[in-house]
């Protein structure tokens, strides 16, 4: 990716009126009006070819709902007109779940095409034709994968050079390391009877690192034992790594 050529977002969907939605506003917002991104909302309907434009047919072998038609889709993913060194994901609930590491990866290149569902799914002839990779944000269904693609999007864009304020902040937070995120705090010292713990007002940058550090590895260990399992063994004190930390101490 080079600055001649800004990061690039091409979202095929039935209801484009979608986009940007949230993307529009705060850092993203900013981001897009500046340039460092670009956003292309296209209508799947578009590459209809009959006078009602469908989109959507009965499933084969029966069922309930509707499927989305292979031949309408792929007409609009050629129409797009994507190079080859573009991924093209389908956000989709049975999809590989989306990882910060993937998210890296997106970010790093020069941005993907995103196919919004919706109905019952895609026809697979499509899926297997034109080489999408199936995306998941989470073990739940939607009414359609625009706000993934939303999801998706907003994850990436953040960690695009110039789109965050502070390099840190798109390194030292949940998942940047595998780990959660430590807890944050600010001001006021007291909020209702708890203070702010003491290293982190210490002034002790050590300190402060391998509190921040505990926390993490204490936090993942309790609420996300699936990512503690894949953390080195080596990692400080894992294995009293058992409970959450009580955030009004220093423990």
């Amino acid at each position: 990716m080079t600055t001649s050529s800004p990061w690039r977002a091409t979202v095929l969907t039935l209801f484009p009126e979608m986009f940007p939605g949230p993307l529009g506003v705060s850092v993203a917002g900013r981001a897009l009006a500046g340039g460092l991104w670009e956003l292309e909302a296209r209508d799947i309907r578009a590459s209809a070819t009959d006078r009602h434009r469908s989109v959507d047919d009965t499933p084969a072998g029966g069922g309930p709902g509707m499927v989305l038609r292979a031949d309408v889709l792929a007409a609009a993913i050629d129409a797009a007109g994507i190079s080859a060194d573009r991924p093209k994901l389908l956000m989709s609930p049975r999809g590989r779940p989306l990882t910060q590491a993937r998210v890296v990866e997106l970010a790093e290149g020069p941005g993907p095409l995103i196919v919004c569902g919706r109905f019952e799914g895609v026809d697979q002839r499509v899926i297997d034709g034109r080489g999408l990779e199936e995306v998941s944000i989470g073990d739940y269904v939607l009414s359609g994968g625009e706000i993934a693609a939303l999801a998706l999007i907003d994850a990436c864009v953040r960690l695009l050079p110039g789109v965050m304020g502070k390099e840190a902040s798109g390194t030292e937070e949940s998942f940047s390391e595998g780990l959660l995120e430590y807890p944050q705090y600010t001001r006021p010292q007291l909020f209702e009877g708890a203070p702010i713990p003491e290293t982190l007002t210490s002034g002790d940058h050590a300190k402060v690192a391998a509190w921040r550090r505990a926390q993490s590895e204490a936090l993942t260990a309790a609420r996300r034992p699936d990512l503690w399992a894949k953390i080195p063994a080596k990692a400080p004190n894992r294995a009293r790594r058992q409970k959450t930390p009580k955030n009004k101490t220093d423990g």
